[in-house]
């Protein structure tokens, strides 16, 4: 019997588990401390710094199956969603990875001994993809694999060199691709392969094997990474196809319980189902999407993350009312996301109801002006024609953005598909950034490209000396410690004097760095005939701790042995406001219910601000009820206990991330 995509997953977690890794959880769809990433987009995002060497685990072995969603930058397959028959907003990796221990040789084993003996794929479907200048992988497969080595492609780095960003780890791949037939073929070529890498329907790939040797800086330079790693992708939705036989993702029990879902809502028989396949397709990505979007948090917005919540959203609600719908139906979906996925992802039966309410308060919402923007899109259409245009002006997407909720993408769909139109991209922008000034957005910038540069050839450099600064404020406020860096207006200096501000970096610091929205300790760095004001810390790119301030008196140089010493009265404020923080969220889930989660924060000496996610304003009796809880549990003075948990024995006992 065909194994189901829960057995699939479970099986290729197991499978790993056997052979030494350590099954770790999902981390959410928002990345933890990394600002570059508005989404989880590969299963190696929560284990970067690990690669890196910046961040140790318990464990050299790890296997997982990531949610991860790819609707942004170069990672952006929303466009095809829907005539695709394998392209998603969200969807699975599973992955296993060494961080230091097994290289090449026992992937590539691994890979091959769970695709062929544990689920059976025939082995003369599978071809593979070597870098060009991997002889090492080549050999591997063909010499101790047995692979005939004309099964086996050396590709460029177009295809066999992955990177996350511009800037990180990096480093050759091999590629797995199972071949669907000779009747599978699209490209008409006689001599079809995966080494014409033309997108040809015949050829899928299965699994990516990355080969973590390098770390990529911002001029493209590559260090060799402390130790080299592996990082491997399968996404769940394909390998699922393969072993179900089903030649697209969506014909799989991934997504036949919601197509199956929305025909029952519609009424629709077979035929008409068929008819409207790609609305179906969009609805049940969307769908996904959505769901697990919100059940980690993330709430409808114009901005960031939340703006793609509000697109997907409001573009599955569109195609709803292609295929047939006219009420609110999406939170029907999304419970049926919930039934076929809680299993495994525990999150959404938890937060259930409140994914289900944020959804259809979403959708309401679209729908109030969704027909009225239909009609000034339409009029809008028709007037540019009569003077022979067709693009409408970036002014006009705008109004249709601000006063009809119609995100940019939208607008730019139905103008390209009903009426054969572009929209003015540029001038939209610009009406976005004249708003964003006058009401006042747009206040915290980020550091610049340059800037940023700066700040990574100064780690690469300190690496290189095999000086990397360590970070630990929480064994005290203060410590001796050695001055390894002074920069003065973004350059490099050997000794700054009395009255100037810098940065400074240091071997260690006690000091907290800005991050989650707390603000960072302050204090003084003191050398011998010498002193510094430290007002900021903050970390600007992974694994760099810069100390911003003033040299009140004498002369600072590289080199000198220092006393770094926190403001230690201003931490013991700042953390009885992160303390209420925690009481706070744990009084809003007793009140509102367990879905309350951080969406925002500020954390200060003098002030705290608690954003959360709810759907509802909250009444006089529920504020009420928290700020009795909150300061029940203040008076009670309850004693403090420090321990130092790894993060599933900290969520285990009860603890929340803020």
């Amino acid at each position: 019997m065909t194994m189901t995509s829960a057995e699939i997953r479970q099986k290729f977690l197991e499978y790993f588990e056997r052979n030494g890794h350590t099954i770790v959880a999902s981390s959410s769809l928002i990345p933890a401390n990394d600002p570059t990433l508005l989404f989880t987009n590969a299963g190696m995002v929560q284990f970067k710094d690990a690669f890196l060497g910046l961040e140790k685990r318990d464990y050299k072995r790890a296997t997982t199956a990531q949610k991860c969603m790819r609707v942004a930058g170069k990672h952006n397959d929303l466009e095809n969603v829907g005539p695709s028959p394998r392209h998603h907003t969200f969807f699975e990796m599973l992955g296993n990875f060494s961080l230091g221990d097994y290289f090449k040789k026992d992937a590539i084993r691994f890979a091959y001994d769970l695709l062929v003996n544990e689920f059976g794929i025939d082995p003369d479907r599978l071809y593979y993809t070597v870098h060009t200048d991997d002889d090492e992988a080549f050999d591997i497969w063909t010499k101790e694999m047995g692979i005939s080595p004309d099964r086996v492609y050396r590709m460029g780095d177009k295809t066999n060199f992955w990177q996350m960003a511009d800037v990180g780890p990096c480093g050759p791949t091999s590629e797995i691709h199972y071949d669907w037939g000779e009747d599978a073929c699209t490209c008409g070529d006689p001599n079809c392969s995966v080494l014409l890498d033309n997108g040809c329907d015949r050829w899928l790939e299965i699994w990516n094997l990355v080969f973590m040797q390098f770390n990529q800086d911002e001029s493209g330079n590559r260090d060799p990474l402390p130790a080299p790693g592996v990082d491997t992708g399968m996404g769940l939705e394909r390998i699922v196809s393969v072993i179900q036989n089903k030649r697209a993702n969506y014909e799989t029990d991934l997504f036949t319980p919601i197509l199956k879902r929305t025909q029952e809502l519609l009424g629709d028989t077979d035929e008409q189902a068929a008819e409207k396949y790609i609305a179906y397709r969009v609805i049940a990505d969307h769908g996904r999407a959505i769901t697990f979007m919100v059940g980690d948090g993330v709430m409808p917005g114009n901005e960031g993350r939340e703006y793609v919540l509000r697109l997907i959203l409001r573009r599955a609600a569109r195609y709803g009312r292609i295929a047939g719908f006219t009420e609110p139906f999406l939170a029907k979906i999304a419970e049926t996301v919930i039934e076929e996925m809680g299993g495994h992802y525990t999150e959404l039966v938890a937060r259930r109801q409140f994914i289900l309410n944020v959804i259809q308060q979403e959708e309401e919402r679209f729908l109030k002006t969704f027909a009225h923007g239909l009609d000034l899109l339409k009029e809008l259409v028709e007037s540019l024609k009569a003077a022979g245009k067709t693009e409408i002006p970036g002014s006009d997407v705008f109004k249709l953005h601000a006063t009809y909720g119609f995100p940019f993408h939208l607008t730019r769909d139905i103008a390209a598909e009903e009426y054969g139109f572009t929209v003015d991209e540029a001038g939209f922008r610009q009406e976005m950034q004249r708003h964003s000034e006058i009401s006042g957005g747009g206040a915290f910038k980020k550091i610049d490209e340059a800037t940023l540069s700066i700040y990574a050839a100064l780690l690469d450099d300190l690496k290189a000396a095999g000086t990397v600064p360590e970070h630990d404020p929480y064994q005290g406020t203060e410590n001796t410690t050695r001055v390894l860096a002074i920069l003065q207006d973004g350059q490099r200096v050997d000794a700054v004097g009395e009255g100037l501000e810098v940065e400074m970096v240091l071997a260690t610091t006690p000091f907290y760095v800005e991050s989650g929205g707390q603000v960072s300790d302050t204090g003084v760095i003191r050398g011998d005939g010498w002193e510094m004001t430290v007002t900021n810390v903050r970390k600007p790119v992974t694994g760099l701790v810069v100390h911003t301030g003033q040299i009140t008196h004498g002369t600072a140089h590289t080199g000198d042995t220092v006393s770094a010493e926190v403001d230690a009265e201003r931490r013991l404020n700042i953390m009885r406001n992160h303390t209420a923080t925690h009481l706070l969220q744990a009084h809003l889930q007793r009140v509102l219910g367990k879905h309350v989660a951080q969406a925002g924060s500020l954390v200060a000496p003098d002030r705290l601000r608690f954003d959360f996610s709810h759907p509802d304003p909250m009444t006089a009796e529920q504020i009420q009820a928290v700020e009795a809880g909150v300061n029940a549990d203040i008076l009670a003075d309850y004693p403090v206990n420090v321990a130092f948990q790894n993060y599933k024995d900290a969520v285990a006992s009860g603890a929340m991330a803020l």
